[in-house]
């Protein structure tokens, strides 16, 4: 069964298209996080980042720079989120790779929580861990 993503690149379902080349599109996301958000997504169907070729996946950050940079001018945010998930777990609801490009408002309500409490020990035993898995 196809995704949205796949319905929208083979416009079975109508989007609010910003960009669109050989690799890549880039559209309006129908649930708009904050005024602006937009999707940067792959054309041929990738699970998500773990597997998508690097140079699609560099290429997406491309995009990705060249949609905000036009975001900033249109709609002048203070900042911006590039965030993609990978697994149910981590957000992620459609099984095809995607970056979300977030403007940020000084006032809008999308918070991030991160944890300050890692131990020396913690950090210690992950960069072990990590780094073992590196080699």
């Amino acid at each position: 069964m196809k995704t949205i993503f796949e319905k929208i690149r083979d416009k079975e379902i109508p989007s609010y298209m910003l960009y669109e080349d050989d690799l890549v599109m880039s559209f309006l996301d129908i649930s708009q996080a904050t005024k602006g958000h937009c999707l940067v997504v792959s054309k041929e169907s990738y699970k998500d980042v773990l597997e998508t070729p690097d140079h699609v996946l560099s290429h997406m950050m491309v995009v990705g720079k060249k949609i905000a940079e036009a975001i900033r001018v249109a709609l002048n945010p203070k900042g911006f989120n590039f965030l993609s998930n990978v697994g149910e777990i981590a957000g992620q609801t459609v099984f095809h790779v995607h970056l979300h490009v977030i403007p940020r408002y000084v006032k809008d309500d999308v918070t991030f929580s991160f944890h300050e409490n890692t131990s020396e020990k913690d950090f210690d035993d992950l960069l072990t861990s990590i780094t073992k898995a590196l080699s």
